[in-house]
């Protein structure tokens, strides 16, 4: 370990009993300023690693759970578990589990769709949020495109059942490991200690199944329905997008508009960085971050 390595603020695990589950939380930092970090699919709160730290060094008490059905955090069996209105209240029992006055969010991929929601209905009170590679609902809507349907393929393959499953869970989650690894523009940054931690996590025991229903109820429950219905009107929450433009999943013009729902948005655009942000190059990301709060006060 280097000096500066050995200098980071350490990662602690502990688990938060919120909503009726127990969260399993890596937790860095001390003091009275809180952030909560929304991790997406296949990932966990392990995909924070490289900015718990800073975050910590910045004076924040920072959280990074496993998301329900992810990781070691319970997994409620049946998809009406899933349903995206049962994720935002997660969200907010896991802020008053803190104690937190005022929360800085930041989420990415389906935490994101979680985090978005609870920053438009302004559910608790937040400092600001950061967001990584997935639009805001309101844009998404307005710059839905054939393409990016075509894109969203998976979205559809994971209705299916048993199957998605089984390709997750094969050879020990080597899908998982591949879809990192392909699909990043710095393949050499995740190591095997890193793709050890995704493959043992989708194959405990219903988490693969867990994971999905994510997918399978954004489409069969009625939580995402209400949630369009009651539109997305603007609000003031200071807000950091970064969006890595070589997301294969996710198109750069879904992120067109987003200042018409948050108008107080910084966005950059990252060129050589993939739609798995924060974990591709934590540099730049941390970078931007670390600007942003400054500028902040």
């Amino acid at each position: 370990m280097t000096e500066a390595a050995a200098a980071l603020p350490e990662i602690h695990h502990r688990f938060v009993q919120a909503n009726g589950l127990q969260f399993h939380v890596a937790e860095c930092g001390e003091g009275e300023k809180f952030a909560l970090c929304l991790h997406g699919f296949p990932e966990s709160g392990y995909s924070w690693r490289h900015q718990l730290p800073l975050l910590a060094e910045r004076g924040y008490r920072v959280w990074a759970p496993d998301l329900r059905g992810y990781g070691q955090t319970d997994k409620p069996k049946g998809v009406a578990a899933y349903d995206l209105e049962i994720l935002m209240q997660d969200v907010v029992s896991l802020i008053d589990a803190s104690g937190a006055k005022q929360t800085l969010l930041l989420f990415h991929d389906w935490g994101g769709v979680i985090g978005w929601h609870v920053v438009a209905r302004q559910l608790r009170p937040l400092e600001g949020a950061i967001c990584m590679n997935i639009p805001h609902p309101g844009a998404m809507q307005a710059n839905m495109s054939f393409r990016q349907l075509r894109l969203f393929w998976y979205c559809f393959f994971f209705q299916l059942p048993w199957l998605p499953e089984f390709l997750l869970t094969a050879k020990h989650g080597a899908m998982v490991a591949r879809a990192f690894r392909d699909t990043s523009c710095h393949p050499e940054r995740w190591t095997e200690e890193d793709l050890a931690v995704y493959r043992e996590d989708v194959c405990r025991p219903g988490a693969a199944t867990a994971m999905l229903d994510y997918y399978r109820a954004l489409f069969r429950t009625p939580g995402a329905r209400r949630q369009r219905k009651q539109g997305y009107p603007a609000v003031d929450t200071r807000t950091l997008m970064l969006w890595g433009e070589r997301d294969i999943a996710l198109t750069k013009q879904l992120s067109y508009g987003t200042e018409k729902f948050v108008p107080n948005l910084t966005l950059h655009y990252l060129p050589d960085v993939s739609h798995w942000t924060q974990q591709d190059d934590p540099e730049t990301v941390n970078r931007h971050i670390e600007d942003w709060l400054a500028a902040g006060g």
